[in-house]
């Protein structure tokens, strides 16, 4: 089963100093060439699609234990860490801000150099990013996507969005899920808002929405448009946040008839579709389900909420001697693997049994 899930982070201004973020690239890097040498990309992936587990790793390189700065540094340090090591087998693609959008061309540069075929991993990109954009419709505005990829085309994607009002970021992890539009997000990690009600297009109790959906959007636009306008006349029920005061049928028309003339065949086709964002999608599931009888899902994904110190000085301020010190250890255990000479990886697993929980 894919391991996906949601972290949610308060907001916090600043950046890691350049001490520090060198520190945490040296030791993101061995900590990846150690997790690499054991289990091979497969391992790595599995591990930051895993919430609990990045949430820790930031920990272990040292920034804030609890803000949504730990997201984008502890990504651009493994980058980074990564970026002039060859032979991985891995390319850490995307960032925050204006560098997330240049996820396409990275990932189709990496491709080129190693003759991998770009088109599918370009389209998971893209799709992971409109589903927790748009599909996902929980008050979050995705501002930081990392796409991650092994040469067999295997993948994981951590990205977190933001929400002004609450001061909150969330972080949404991915591995490359059988489907994009029904339950990618299988292990969740978050708080529930329960003064929000989430629009979730892609809970499995939405299939029957979806399907529909997908067939309006291969209807003449004037079918779905001529509903709305209809519904605007009717009181919605207190439990769905959808509103149809944010839908526009005039302005919606032109997207839905771009949508009509590519003819989406399923709901990750419908996804796939330029310009069809979040009130597209929020109009073909309104008519799926007032007009047609096939309920979204209100449904939060977000159920349950999962050294060196820290950057802040919380718990403690970084100990930088000792920080050296494990960044050292780790790469003369790395070394040593690779010289098959394996004592020292198996004290560390001997200490990690010892300190796991019984």
């Amino acid at each position: 089963m894919a391991r996906t899930g949601y972290a949610d982070l308060p907001l916090h201004g600043g950046r890691a100093p350049r001490w520090l973020f060198e520190r945490m690239r040296a030791l993101a890097r061995e900590m990846a060439l150690a997790m690499l040498a054991e289990e091979g990309a497969a391992g790595l992936l599995r591990r930051l699609a895993d919430p609990v587990w990045f949430q820790a790793f930031g920990c272990v390189l040292g920034f804030d234990w609890h803000s949504s700065g730990l997201t984008t540094t502890a990504c651009a340090a493994l980058k980074e860490g990564l970026r002039d090591v060859s032979g991985t087998g891995l390319v850490i693609a995307g960032g925050k801000g204006r560098t997330s959008r240049r996820t396409p061309q990275e990932i189709e540069s990496a491709c080129w150099t190693t003759g991998t075929d770009a088109a599918p991993l370009v389209l998971a990109s893209r799709l992971s990013a409109k589903v927790d954009s748009a599909a996902v419709q929980d008050g979050f505005q995705v501002y930081h996507h990392t796409f991650v990829f092994a040469e067999d085309g295997t993948w994981a994607v951590i990205q977190q969005g933001m929400c002004e009002a609450s001061g909150m970021a969330r972080r949404y992890h991915w591995l490359r899920p059988a489907r994009f539009d029904r339950d990618p997000h299988a292990a969740v990690s978050g708080t529930v808002d329960a003064s929000r009600e989430v629009l979730n297009l892609v809970a499995a109790e939405a299939e029957g929405n979806r399907d529909v959906s997908a067939a309006l959007a291969r209807e003449e636009p004037n079918v779905v448009v001529r509903d709305l306008r209809r519904m605007r006349a009717l009181a919605m029920p207190r439990r769905h946040e959808v509103r149809l005061s944010d839908v526009d049928p005039d302005r919606l028309e032109r997207i839905l008839l771009h949508a009509y003339e590519t003819q989406p065949m399923t709901y990750t086709d419908l996804l796939a579709v330029p310009g069809v964002g979040a009130k597209a999608l929020r109009a073909l599931s309104l008519v799926a389900e007032l007009t047609y009888g096939e309920p979204a899902s209100v449904r939060d994904p977000v159920s349950y909420s999962f050294a060196h110190g820290g950057k802040d000085g919380t718990p403690f301020p970084v100990d930088r001697a000792t920080y050296d010190a494990t960044i050292a250890s780790i790469e003369r255990a790395v070394a040593e693997a690779r010289l098959g000479r394996t004592d020292r990886v198996e004290a560390l697993r001997r200490l990690a049994r010892m300190a796991a929980p019984a």
